[in-house]
């Protein structure tokens, strides 16, 4: 990535190097929230958290139902697709099922069958946007900050992060709302910093082209046409002048920091990855680079949190047309985890590191005219990793095929006596592992998935 092309990333992302958030949701009451020190201390923990931005069908990790589903769809399931196989645990071979098979066999793995709105159905709300802002938030209020903003303020009202953590949250996908701020903006340390899967470094100052220096940095530098960058007295003049000149705020604390994070960005970006033999990343993929960055990155740095990202490299999971490239887009995720498990446990952060999945919502079981599928209301919830505070239980829930008897609304619903919980308990589970006792004051009442904690 140049480093033009990372400077628009960081605007996007709202990140602590470059602008103020000029989104303001409600204040978090902090008083309001239990926290323990001793849980965040005993769990260490770091999250992944992949967004499948589109709402990705359910499909991939449950085939429980499809001979029900063949027989109801307005399209032809075989015909369509190039075959649809059951696994043992009924997840879709082709479509990723024999790394789930894998994950899940090696205790790696939970597959949550049953995450389900009971509210969003009442509402008969299936809409992108506000479905998306909901589950990244973690409320269904329109005002809330985002659940990382929100866990940002807890941990450092409680004295886990302050000035000196080293990028606490970061971003490898841009902005979400995942980072929504209150009306009050957080401190400029605990913004997200938005990365690239290169780890091309954007505090490094010694290979920068003379065209984007700014006038001030060419005056410094006494610029010619044999002279390249700056040299260490000068680096040392632009910084003192980034703070003599510029107002408080993301700028100047940027410029304060360059240094440690030009340093801390270089050592991530040198280290190597460890021989994992058959379970190697894809090669010549995006989202598994990112995914590969994304581990170094917590592994180096026990100060980072949380990471997001989006599935990126892989495509969008909006199948309302088309719905072939379903199985290789799933097939290429799963990969991926493998691998990036297997580089956990190589680490030996299998106890710390724990990845979450899912999206705004799923897929209805039509197969439609235009061979795809439309919004729906469930959709799987995949929790990897994090054993020391996790109890992996396998596949939890059940589903049942719900036919209402009109064309495309064929949808699977979670099985009487299932367990299944709204969307809104992953913030609920995150807060958890990360000390607080009492998440569902933050997310309407929903409470974590306590399937993961028993």
């Amino acid at each position: 990535m140049k480093r033009r092309d990372f400077i628009k990333l960081s605007m996007a992302a709202g990140t602590a190097i470059l602008m103020p958030s000029l989104s303001y949701a409600k204040d978090l009451d902090v008083s309001q929230i239990t926290f323990s020190a001793g849980i965040n201390t005993a769990n260490q923990a770091q999250t992944i958290m992949i967004f499948m931005y589109g709402g990705a069908s359910q499909l991939g990790g449950n085939l429980t139902n499809i001979d029900e589903i063949k027989l109801a769809s307005q399209s032809d399931y075989d015909n369509y697709f190039r075959g649809i196989t059951p696994t043992a645990n009924n997840c879709w071979q082709e479509a990723g099922g024999t790394h789930m098979e894998t994950l899940l066999a090696n205790g790696d793995m939970t597959l949550f069958r049953c995450c389900y709105s009971k509210v969003r159905d009442e509402e008969n709300n299936k809409a992108h946007g506000s479905c998306t802002v909901q589950n990244q938030k973690g409320s269904f209020d329109a005002d809330s900050a985002g659940m990382l903003a929100n866990l940002a303020q807890i941990l450092e009202s409680n004295s886990i992060i302050d000035e000196n953590t080293v990028m606490p949250f970061v971003t490898l996908e841009g902005e979400s709302k995942f980072y929504t701020e209150g009306r009050r903006p957080l401190n400029s340390f605990l913004k997200p910093v938005g990365l690239d899967e290169d780890l091309d470094n954007p505090y490094d100052r010694s290979s920068r082209d003379w065209r984007y220096y700014t006038p001030e940095e060419r005056e410094i530098a006494n610029y010619n046409n044999n002279e390249l960058g700056f040299d260490a007295s000068l680096h040392e003049k632009m910084d003192t002048l980034a703070q003599q000149h510029n107002a408080e705020g993301k700028i100047k604390d940027a410029f304060s920091k360059r240094v440690s994070l030009n340093n801390f960005i270089d050592d991530i970006s040198t280290s190597t990855t460890p021989d994992l033999g058959d379970d190697a990343y894809p090669s010549s993929n995006r989202f598994s680079d990112k995914i590969e960055t994304a581990v170094k990155v917590l592994v180096k740095n026990p100060d980072t949190k949380v990471l997001t990202i989006g599935t990126g490299g892989l495509g969008g999971w909006d199948d309302h047309n088309e719905a072939r490239d379903y199985v290789t887009r799933t097939e290429s995720l799963f990969r991926t985890l493998t691998s990036a498990m297997a580089h956990i446990k190589a680490e030996g952060k299998e106890q710390h590191i724990n990845i979450m999945v899912f999206g705004e919502f799923g897929r209805n079981v039509n197969l439609n005219s235009a061979l795809g599928w439309d919004h729906g209301n469930l959709q799987n919830f995949y929790v990897l990793g994090g054993k020391g505070y996790f109890n992996h239980k396998g596949i939890v829930g059940e589903t049942i095929v719900d036919n209402t008897g009109s064309i495309n609304r064929l949808y699977l619903k979670p099985k009487t006596g299932s367990y299944q919980f709204e969307p809104l308990s992953i913030a609920a589970t995150l807060y958890k592992i990360y000390g607080i006792e009492n998440p569902e004051t933050l997310t309407n009442g929903n409470p974590e998935i306590d399937q993961l904690f028993t």
